[in-house]
């Protein structure tokens, strides 16, 4: 009533915090507890200690205690703790009877509960009841034989009781059940204690079969290595891989194995145990299998054997590539070198047609590139390396049976095959496959490699024949005609070389044109027929005008030997530059000037050289304007123009130019000149008032303005060649020089002043 009094009670009202800033003076926990401490506040002082004189007070003590422990059980009956609390306390008062009686009861309230049966036992034990504990074993493993630890329990109180037969009973009982590992090695353990071998590799058979790890194999074959049994040991060995198979194979098994027969000394074994695994076990899983292979051929192997771990290793890799990638045409080329240096040919042979059986998916030449290069290395590795020329014929055959000839084709399989049969010393055989080739799928290629083959034959008929086939194929090819006139002439007819070059520059269509001219013109200089020649150059030139034609024709007639040989090459320069003053190109123009610049100055006279010379551009920078793709406006450009004599005629203003500039320079001097001393000759005012009074003369008035103008637009950067800057025009005939006989008379005072 009072509590119920109090709960009705109403609770004050906690006063509010109005100020809620940090307290100036901060106080820590450790602050706290250290003044807990020294003022010693959770200290409670001990309860009164209970002396008991006479056996009433202690059956007075006794039922107090009972009844206390009675109604916490009855309080709740599911808390074990009270039951096991109860029970030690009769136990402590040696009440052995009413603890017994504790267990039994909690243990009909909760009878899978571990620690009642294992404190019940335990209490067993310690008063020496044995059958008592036996009996509390049995039933515990009997309700809960997955629990281990009552079996280890039950199996150690046996031991040691020197009951030996009764433990192994327990052990087998416990074995049915197929526990974890390590009550296996328990028992096995138990039994190697008693010397008990036989029985133990008993165990060990039953265990690797309810157990079948790795591992636990290899524990088997160690238990038999280590108690003396070798033969035994191997046998576990043996039967562990067969037991495992391809498909389960495991590094760890081969590793344990390898070394089982290395401390046997039986090295051979260790290799083939090693190769064996190396050979089906994937390369990233038998990394530690390489690993100890390569150790164990650095400790007992030779030279030999370490490059076979090395090749082993790189064949794993290459393996694992072409798996990942059949079509990886590189990777197979890598492998097959591999297998070429250290494999027999039957090896090989397998590697090659795994990898010519990734046939390209796509009929694009493109991606056979690479593929057919496998057929050519199997044919020639057959030829060379295994001396088996049939097998080289049929996959030669295989070969072209397999490529689309009529999409594309390998002229390469063609030739190798033809000169394998050659090499065989049947003709007959290979010139049926040039043929069959030249049917189905005729190609520059082909064509001219039988001709080849033909002419190291000497068979000039064939090869006429075949030359005739092959312009009929390809009439636009020039190396085509040029080889078979060159054949002409080696075996000395003449006549039909010529017939030949005929046919050829009378075709409407020719690849390289100017290359068939020149072997014809050579041709016929090297007959020395060089009326013949000068009609072929006269005949080309009706074709084009090329400035190469002219100064080839003009050096022509130079090497040939006469009297007039000068005169008439110097006509073909004259003549050249008179076709080519309409010409738009002007480099080829001052490129054929120069050639012959260059002729005159070997060969020439003073007046032919200085004709040539005014003859010659002058080179002009300019600037034009710059329009991008979209129309607007991009800057401008500086580029370099020629101005030839004739052209400088036809445009008064680029004299006025050239007089302007001139007297531009005269400034310059007249500057210089006035620093000089005074007894010095005015020969620059001279030249300076010639100049000026021939740029006032009528004829240049009209042209100021224009020419002002041009001067504005163009930045005129002159270079001469080997001549003045007043020598702007040239005359063709010498009536025109006598005309302007005054204006040079004052051009070469002028350049005589400039000097």
């Amino acid at each position: 009533m009072a509590s119920t009094a109090a709960g009705k009670q109403r609770i004050p009202k906690v006063a509010k915090v109005k100020n809620k800033a940090p307290a100036e003076v901060q106080i820590t926990a450790e602050q706290l507890l250290r003044e807990a401490k020294e003022r010693e506040l959770e200290l409670l002082p001990p309860p009164p200690k209970q002396k008991i004189t006479d056996q009433e007070e202690l059956n007075d003590y006794k039922l107090r205690k009972r009844k206390s422990f009675e109604d916490n059980i009855r309080k709740n009956r599911t808390v074990i703790s009270n039951w096991i609390k109860y029970a030690q306390w009769e136990e402590s008062l040696k009440e052995i009877q009413r603890a017994r009686s504790i267990y039994e009861r909690a243990l009909d309230v909760d009878h899978r509960n571990i620690t009642l049966w294992l404190k019940y036992a335990e209490m067993e034990m310690k008063s020496r009841q044995v059958n008592h504990a036996r009996n509390i074993w049995d039933r515990a493993i009997t309700i809960l034989p997955r629990v281990n630890q009552f079996w280890y329990k039950y199996t150690y109180m046996e031991e040691m009781l020197g009951n030996i037969a009764g433990c192994r009973q327990v052990f087998e009982r416990w074995m049915e059940w197929e526990p974890e590992e390590q009550a296996w090695h328990s028992y096995i353990n138990f039994e190697l204690r008693y010397k008990e071998v036989e029985k133990a590799r008993t165990i060990y058979e039953r265990f690797v079969i309810v157990h079948p790890e790795v591992k636990n194999w290899i524990k088997y074959a160690r238990f038999e290595e280590k108690h003396g049994y070798i033969a035994h040991g191997r046998k576990v060995y043996e039967r562990a891989v067969e037991f495992f198979g391809e498909e389960h194979v495991d590094e760890n098994l081969f590793v344990a194995f390898a070394r089982f027969e290395e401390t046997q000394k039986e090295f051979e074994r260790v290799r083939v145990i090693y190769k064996y695994a190396l050979d089906r076990i994937p390369k990233h899983q038998a990394q530690e299998l390489f690993k100890n292979y390569t150790m164990f051929e650095k400790k007992f192997g030779d030279r030999r054997g370490i490059e076979d771990v090395i090749v082993s290793k790189r064949r794993f890799q290459y393996e694992e590539e072409v798996k990942a990638n059949p079509h990886n045409y590189d990777a197979w080329f890598d492998y097959l070198r591999l297998v070429e240096s250290d494999a027999d040919a039957d090896t090989v042979r397998d590697v090659y047609e795994r990898a010519i059986a990734n046939i390209p998916p796509i009929q694009e030449k493109r991606h056979w590139r690479r593929y057919i290069y496998l057929w050519i290395n199997y044919g020639l590795y057959e030829e060379l390396e295994v001396k088996d020329p049939e097998r080289t014929r049929q996959v030669y055959q295989a070969c072209l049976e397999l490529i689309p000839h009529k999409k594309f084709t390998f002229a390469k399989i063609w030739l190798l095959f033809a000169q394998f049969e050659i090499r065989q010393k049947n003709l007959q055989a290979a010139r049926k496959i040039m043929g069959t080739a030249i049917g189905k799928c005729p190609k520059n290629k082909l064509l001219k490699g039988y001709i080849e083959l033909e002419l190291q034959l000497r068979e000039f008929d064939r090869c006429r024949k075949l030359y005739e086939k092959y312009l009929e194929f390809t009439p636009e090819n020039c190396t085509t005609w040029i080889k078979f006139a060159e054949l002409e002439t080696i075996l000395g007819d003449i006549e039909r070389a010529r017939a030949i070059f005929e046919l050829a520059i009378g075709q409407p269509r020719l690849d390289m044109p100017e290359v068939l001219w020149k072997s014809y013109i050579d041709f016929e200089i090297e007959q020395e027929e060089f009326e013949n020649t000068r009609n072929l150059y006269k005949r080309l030139l009706q074709r084009t005008q090329h400035v190469k034609v002219w100064i080839s024709y003009a050096k022509f007639e130079l090497s040939v030997d006469g009297p007039d040989r000068l005169q008439k090459c110097r006509q073909i320069y004259e003549e050249a530059n008179r076709s080519m003053r309409n010409c738009e190109e002007k480099e080829e123009r001052l490129m054929l000037l120069e050639s012959w610049r260059d002729f005159e100055k070997e060969f020439g006279t003073d007046s032919t050289r200085e004709r040539v010379r005014k003859l010659l551009p002058e080179k002009v920078k300019k600037r034009r304007k710059l329009t991008a793709e979209d129309g607007s406006d991009a800057g401008w450009e500086e580029y370099y123009d020629y101005i030839f004599p004739e052209d400088a005629a036809n445009q008064p203003n680029l004299k006025l130019l050239a007089m302007a500039k001139m007297w531009k320079k005269q400034q310059v001097i007249k500057e210089d000149d006035e620093t000089l001393p005074e007894n010095s000759p005015p020969a620059a005012e001279e030249t300076t008032k010639q100049s000026v009074e021939a740029a006032a003369s009528p004829e240049n008035r009209s042209t100021t303005a224009s020419s002002r103008e041009t001067v504005a637009e163009t930045e005129q950067e002159s270079t001469y060649d080997d001549r003045d800057d007043d020598s702007s025009s040239s005359s063709e005939s010498e009536e025109e020089e006598e005309k302007k006989g005054g204006e040079r008379k004052e051009s070469r005072s002028s350049e005589e002043d400039k000097e």
